[in-house]
């Protein structure tokens, strides 16, 4: 969720926008539906007004027809339509009241039975489209249908709603096409970070993003020519170290003296080694290329270090999985495991070192004492004991630096019987 915080947040706000606008809206809805019907259903003191003058008055059937329609009331004068209507209509409002002289009340031709108060219920339908008024007795009933109200219809309301989710939806759609940028300004960063030196950060525009990204291009391009003048110099230099160690090795192969000359190769010699680890120093702190990691075989690797480090097979036991491989860099992962043989060969009193694979991780056994300084401290350049005469201390920065490039890491424990035990972990599964 990390990596997409900014997106999902985003996300997250236009959601509850979405829900809390249509949930405000149908809120909006139910109460306005709901005053329609009330000042609809008003129209039954009318419709009883009307009824009331009829019986007291004892007017005509057409006299109460003609004041009806004077409120765009008609009765359905057909009973088994009228009974449909009801048993199918919608009822959207009911209310009781007490009236006299029912059922004639209720009643086209009303009969004169001796007045009585009853109750009276009348409700506000809805059928196919049109509103209706039902009055209902203890005997008879009457539907009245009204010609003018119609029942309720929110288009305007509907409108409303879909302009403002259609504000809202473009408005976050415009903030995503926004963002886009940064998630491919993040992406290049991703590529810059793991050594393409050549991504460029250029972007067109002048908001803030653009202006982020540019002056990144304007940083990579400083960094670059950075790297490019140390490595220029750095080269330069061990090119100019190299001619007259070559020269000095010739000469003194011409002393006659055998201690001198002895000497002079031994100087020359720690000379050469110091500039090779100088090289692939140099090489590990401009960065690793991850395009030229491949498959390899683990025994192979081994082999190839074992050919660098110049022992005895004999001298170094192996306990691999012959099938297992891993992404891997030969050159310098061999580096790395030929200086863990040098330690061995240095330090360990029997000049022996045995290689294993023990659940997932490469384990590194040899005799000798344990580390007078936390594992931390020898993983720094230059870094040794006082009494290290031979070693320049780049050997466990070099292994470090190198298994850092795999995403592997060196850990170091010390057994009993005093083996000093360093590990590669985590290895990297078989393919």
């Amino acid at each position: 969720m990390g990596r997409h915080a900014v997106l999902l947040t985003v996300l997250f706000a236009f959601t509850v926008t979405l829900f809390s606008v249509s949930y405000i809206f149908i809120k909006f809805y139910k109460l306005n539906r709901e005053q329609y019907v009330n000042n609809t259903f008003l129209k039954y003191t009318v419709i009883t007004r009307i009824y009331r003058e009829h019986m007291q008055n004892r007017t005509s059937q057409t006299m109460l027809e003609a004041n009806l329609a004077l409120y765009n009331l008609y009765t359905i004068p057909d009973a088994v339509a009228a009974k449909k209507i009801v048993e199918s209509a919608k009822i959207l409002k009911s209310e009781n009241f007490q009236a006299l002289n029912d059922p004639a009340y209720l009643q086209i031709r009303p009969r004169f039975d001796p007045q009585r108060v009853v109750e009276i219920q009348i409700s506000m339908l809805q059928h196919k489209g049109f509103i209706y008024f039902f009055l209902q007795g203890p005997n008879n009933g009457v539907l009245l249908l009204d010609e003018k109200i119609k029942p309720y219809r929110a288009w305007n309301l509907l409108y409303a709603y879909l302009v403002i989710i259609s504000s809202i939806t473009v408005s976050y759609i415009l903030i995503f096409v926004r963002l886009h940028p940064l998630r491919l300004l993040r992406k290049k960063i991703r590529d810059f970070g793991a050594g393409k030196m050549q991504t460029s950060f250029k972007m067109r525009g002048e908001d803030e993003i653009a202006v982020i990204a540019n002056e990144l291009e304007n940083t990579r391009q400083k960094i670059r020519n950075l790297i490019e003048s140390r490595t220029l110099f750095m080269r330069n230099i061990m090119h100019e170290l190299k001619t007259p160690i070559a020269k000095g090795r010739i000469s003194a192969e011409m002393l006659e003296n055998g201690k001198q000359k002895e000497r002079f190769n031994r100087i020359f010699l720690r000379m050469e080694s110091l500039i090779n680890e100088f090289a692939l120093v140099e090489e590990i702190s401009t960065g690793f290329s991850h395009a030229q990691r491949e498959p390899y075989r683990l025994i192979d690797i081994i082999d190839g270090a074992i050919d660098m480090a110049m022992v005895e097979n004999e001298r170094v036991s192996q306990n691999v999985d012959a099938g297992l491989k891993v992404m891997a860099d030969f050159n310098l992962f061999s580096t790395a495991i030929k200086n863990m043989i040098d330690n061995a060969m240095k330090y360990s009193p029997d000049k022996h070192i045995n290689i294993s694979t023990q659940e997932g991780e490469i384990w590194f056994e040899s005799k000798g004492e344990r580390l007078k300084h936390p594992l931390a401290y020898y993983v720094q350049p230059f870094a040794k004991d006082e009494n290290s005469r031979d070693s320049f201390g780049l050997g466990l920065y070099l292994v470090d630096a190198i298994l850092h490039a795999h995403d592997m890491a060196l850990a170091y424990e010390y057994m009993e019987k005093g083996i000093n035990r360093f590990i590669f972990e985590p290895i990297v599964k078989k393919l």
